[in-house]
């Protein structure tokens, strides 16, 4: 009867037990704290796309280059932040409003499409995480999630983020996307071609140069974002300059 119990009681609680491990687990791997001063060389999305063109037997390659916030200009972190995560400076990582509208979306499809994820989700489940949808992944996102938030500011997360977030086939970084799309650098950036680049992050393999420059999908888009940098100030009356330091700008 007490082996019996003891079995019962095992099958009971080693769920709860293996949850413990698990969480306990993604508290201390991977060593977040380190992207404080270091920049992450490759993303587990880049090694996972590497994986995929072989599978294929494709020869293609992935094109990044690194640049410092101050590099990049303000319009494509404002456009970025209008388009992907208007909260971005206000919330703690999550923002529970989009996310209890996400679930609504997902209840009545019955899939996990829609996450509601913010710009500091998204970072985690590039750097370390499987394009997977399951409930385990985005258990591993929401704790990566909370520990880049507390381990980094607000701007490193909005740096990171833009050096690595895919904008096109083996296209990565705001600096490859702006040279693949416009042939010129991050900094030189208008608001009309940041907040193109910005239209195109929920879904940036479907296009190519040309249907990037021949959508009228996203021109509508475009319209919509540079629309909102005007009403809160965020464009220029001139041609902006080609490096504008992203310090100091008011969003």
């Amino acid at each position: 009867m007490k082996s019996s119990r003891r079995r019962l009681l095992l099958i009971l609680f080693l769920p709860i037990w293996l949850g413990l491990v698990f969480v306990a687990y993604n508290l201390v791997h991977p060593p977040v704290g380190r992207l404080r001063d270091h920049n992450p060389e490759l993303t587990s999305f880049q090694e996972h796309r590497l994986e995929e063109w072989m599978r294929e037997g494709s020869s293609r390659h992935i094109t990044s280059r690194w640049r410092p916030l101050s590099r990049i200009s303000p319009y494509l972190a404002q456009a970025v932040i209008i388009a992907e995560d208007d909260t971005f400076w206000e919330h703690g990582g999550f923002d529970w409003k989009a996310m209890r509208e996400a679930m609504e979306k997902n209840l009545k499809k019955g899939t996990l499409r829609h996450g509601g994820s913010t710009i500091s989700q998204q970072l985690a489940k590039n750097l370390f995480l499987s394009p997977s949808r399951s409930l385990a992944r985005k258990l591993r996102e929401a704790i990566l999630t909370w520990r880049l938030e507390r381990a980094l500011t607000k701007k490193r997360i909005l740096e990171i983020y833009l050096n690595v977030v895919e904008w096109g086939e083996g296209v990565f970084g705001a600096e490859a996307a702006a040279g693949h799309y416009y042939g010129k650098s991050a900094a030189r950036l208008s608001p009309q071609e940041a907040a193109r680049l910005a239209a195109i992050l929920p879904m940036p393999r479907r296009y190519t140069r040309r249907s990037f420059h021949g959508s009228r999908y996203l021109d509508g888009r475009v319209e919509d974002i540079v629309s909102v940098m005007r009403k809160r100030g965020l464009t220029p009356q001139e041609p902006p300059p080609q490096i504008n330091p992203f310090l100091g700008i008011a969003f």
